[in-house]
């Protein structure tokens, strides 16, 4: 089965309000495409360093819907058309050009997973749930990952340069803050590698639930990591839930710009000489991450490593 899609010509004063009738059509989602510059909020809990350059904002916009067989094609239309009408009474909506393409019918949601194969950071092999374990890797240290709708395969660079360095500085029951801990990967990576437990925070609570569901697929106690929503960096009720002074370890995979504000929050929550895993870093933003620590008298950056484009900044507290 072919998806039709449609694509209407307008401004973007008027998204908003055609999200709205399609709201009241009964059109399931809609696909923007403007020039407007994302906002702090919208970025905030995106796995991206460096926006792409646009070009500047016009005030157009497309905005398109898909219709499969089980909709009335014409009605679903005039009434569109009906609406942007109304809609152009309190705003303006530009030509309101309707495009119609075909698309092939996909599984949206499961398509990326063709692509999410096996493969080995080291002497870890990291698979998604629905591969078998390849035969030469069968004597390797396995962790079972399924991100769903939160990052974290462990296939990016900055997510290998956090496991090298769990590897590196983890030692036997030492206790585990994952900060931004998105499918859970980190987390479940430093049990297996012999913590005692882990605690992991995040903004997203897909992210909370892809982790629960890793932890299942890894056989982790879910007693071993307690996952909780909420920004360490601002929210006093996420630092006292954490708790102070007990962890040997504290790791973060997330931006430059947020690891420069968070590394003054970490401190409290590390024993004297833990270690902090940073990384997420594009390598344009290196030296700001190290000047901000060396600002911090709290900790002293240790070792600096690089994979491609991305910088991983370890300290360790004094």
């Amino acid at each position: 089965m072919k998806w039709k899609k449609f694509t209407i010509q307008t401004t973007t004063e008027a998204v908003d309000f055609i999200s709205e009738l399609f709201n009241e059509i009964g059109i399931q989602g809609m696909e923007i495409e403007d020039h407007v510059p994302l906002t702090e909020k919208e970025t905030k809990g995106m796995f991206i360093d460096i926006l792409p350059e646009l070009p500047p904002d016009d005030g157009e916009a497309k905005v398109s819907f898909y219709l499969d067989d089980t909709y009335d094609e014409e009605d679903v239309l005039q009434k569109v058309r009906e609406g942007l009408k109304e809609i152009g009474e309190f705003v303006p909506v530009g030509s309101c050009v309707i495009e119609k393409s075909e698309t092939e019918d996909k599984d949206w949601m499961n398509n990326w997973k063709q692509y999410f194969k096996p493969f080995t950071v080291d002497d870890i092999l990291i698979k998604p749930t629905w591969e078998e374990v390849p035969e030469e890797h069968a004597d390797k240290l396995m962790i079972q990952i399924d991100p769903g709708t939160a990052f974290g395969t462990g296939a990016h660079e900055t997510t290998q340069l956090c496991i090298r360095a769990l590897r590196t500085y983890l030692k036997e029951n030492d206790r585990v803050l994952d900060v931004g801990t998105g499918s859970g990967i980190l987390g479940i990576c430093a049990l297996k590698l012999g913590a005692k437990e882990v605690v992991g925070t995040d903004l997203d609570e897909n992210a909370i639930t892809a982790s629960k569901e890793n932890m299942e697929s890894n056989d982790i106690d879910p007693s071993r990591f307690q996952v909780l929503t909420g920004n360490l960096i601002d929210e006093k009720e996420i630092k006292d839930a954490v708790g102070y002074e007990k962890y040997d370890i504290v790791v973060a995979n997330i931006l430059a710009d947020v690891i420069i504000p968070l590394q003054k929050e970490v401190p409290p929550h590390l024993k004297k000489g833990g270690i902090f895993i940073t990384s997420g870093i594009i390598d344009m933003k290196e030296e700001a991450v190290k000047e901000a620590f060396s600002q911090n008298d709290a900790f002293e950056v240790i070792e600096v490593r690089h994979q491609g484009e991305w910088v991983s900044v370890i300290a360790r507290k004094k």
